[in-house]
């Protein structure tokens, strides 16, 4: 019914303002104000002689109450019509039992009903309050939930946008890796094309998974999104009904809302890691392998050689050493003694569980003093790990696509070329490759980074050359080792 009928406007006419139910026995005060005879005897009660109207406070003189039939007779038309249009409306606004309008709401029973259920023994002990309070209390709760469940559903839909990128950036990763292939093959011809068709092969059917995937965890959290959709239309409804026609299984309803709420974005993650492999490459590049040394004259204070100058250490304590200008202070790094200035060159380095260190190849003229971050503007080309991140150290870094934990990294030189190349032997896989025109004597590059008391204690460790090596590209007279030993 629209507020403000006529039907609203007789019922309010027709109400004592203070029980605010129908009048009952209805007297007129001097200042023309109607209210219930037993009403108003009870505002006038206690030691006060002076009695006042409940309505507009104004003084009565004389407690002569005039009896307003007319009144009495309208209340009790109104009350009737009342009813009739609660029957009307679809019969649930009028007590089935005493045919008085539900115009209470026990929270107990969680269920609407009429003065007179009110006054007996099933409810006498019950909570009750107006029906319109009910209403209008859980009308904020469910208004709460919708804001919950559109906020739930919005973080899923920014989910969803995540991994639709996702398929996006895999596409990215294939094509990239695709090109690096195809790169390895042009390098070493003497790869056998089925091994190519084979990488390729596996690469399309590592893409097809993954984006397979990627599809099915967009399907599901779309079927998430529907089914948030549908309960929060199912509430705006609710919002929009008749105080009677909301209360009715408002608790399901609510109970529903909850069990909704506490979902979670329903996700099958794809990571996007490197799935390129090219079988027998590492055997190519183990002809390239150097007898790589380091020089201890360019160790930081802190690193801690071996005898054979084949591992290093980050130590706890900072040693007495010379300050000679080849030493790198303050960053914890030292130099292979080897001078690389053509030709190929490949060495493995054991990483094993140490937890941070960088790898890599770096200008003979690099600065060794003060502090600063390596790149290859700084001629630096290196791998890194830090707080179990794999980056290449581009400016910004470069993620590395790691499947499998590097527990041996590869290093490979094509000089004339112009390209540094990483890859993890632990899986066999590409890491990230430099390209560069370079000029002048190239060193190997070790940082065991910190120590953090004990926990990065392991040594990095180059590893020896294999057994059936068949020598190296690089002439004796580029390949030097040149220790100064001063220490």
């Amino acid at each position: 019914m629209a507020a403000g009928s006529p039907l609203e406007s007789l019922q309010e006419e027709a109400t004592c303002p203070v029980c605010l139910e129908y009048f009952t026995a209805p007297v007129t005060l001097e200042c023309g104000h109607n209210f219930c005879r037993a009403c108003i005897s009870q505002c006038w009660e206690g030691p006060n002689p002076t009695a006042s109207c409940p309505q507009c406070r104004k003084p009565v003189q004389q407690r002569h109450l005039r009896p307003n039939r007319q009144l009495a007779n309208m209340a009790e038309l109104v009350k009737r019509l009342s009813l009739q249009a609660a029957k009307g409306a679809g019969g649930d606004g009028v007590c089935g039992e005493h045919q008085e309008a539900l115009k209470l709401f026990c929270e107990e029973d969680q269920t609407p009903i009429c003065v007179e259920c009110d006054r007996s023994k099933a409810h006498c002990a019950h909570t009750v309050v107006p029906i319109e309070e009910a209403a209008q209390e859980y009308k904020v709760k469910l208004r709460k939930d919708i804001a919950l469940l559109n906020r739930v559903r919005k973080k899923i839909s920014k989910v969803t946008s995540k991994e639709q990128n996702k398929a996006k950036e895999w596409e990215k990763i294939a094509m990239y890796q695709k090109q690096q292939t195809l790169s390895e093959f042009e390098k070493l011809q003497w790869f056998l094309n089925e091994e190519k068709e084979l990488a390729l092969q596996r690469l399309e059917e590592a893409r097809g998974e993954r984006l397979k995937k990627l599809n099915e965890t967009v399907s599901k959290l779309s079927q998430q999104i529907s089914s948030l959709q549908q309960l929060i239309t199912e509430l705006e409804n609710k919002c929009t009904q008749s105080a009677s026609e909301l209360l009715q299984d408002v608790k399901g309803t609510l109970a529903r809302s909850e069990q909704m709420k506490q979902q979670q974005p329903d996700l099958s993650a794809v990571e996007l890691t490197a799935v390129c492999r090219a079988p027998g490459m590492l055997e190519m590049l183990s002809r390239f392998t150097v007898d790589v040394t380091l020089d201890p004259d360019t160790a930081h204070p802190r690193l801690v050689l071996s005898e054979d100058r084949k591992r290093v250490r980050r130590g706890d304590a900072r040693q007495d050493l010379p300050q000679n200008p080849e030493r790198f202070d303050p960053c914890p790094c030292v130099l292979g003694a080897e001078r690389l200035t053509g030709g190929r060159c490949y060495w493995e380095v054991e990483v094993g569980d140490t937890s941070e260190w960088d790898l890599g190849v770096c200008m003979e003229s690099v600065r060794r003093k003060g502090k600063g971050k390596y790149s290859p503007m700084k001629g630096v080309w290196a791998v890194r790990l830090r707080n179990g991140e794999y980056k290449a150290c581009t400016s910004p870094p470069t993620p590395l696509p790691v499947s499998a934990r590097p527990g041996r990294v590869g290093v490979f030189l094509d000089y004339e070329a112009g390209e540094v190349s990483f890859y993890n032997v632990t899986d066999r896989s590409h890491l990230f490759t430099f390209t560069h025109t370079f000029s002048g004597p190239l060193r190997p590059y070790f940082s065991p980074r910190n120590n953090a008391r004990g926990a990065n204690a392991a040594p990095l460790t180059i590893c020896p050359l294999p057994a059936l090596s068949v020598g190296i590209s690089v002439p004796d007279s580029d390949l030097v080792a040149q220790p100064n030993l001063k220490a």
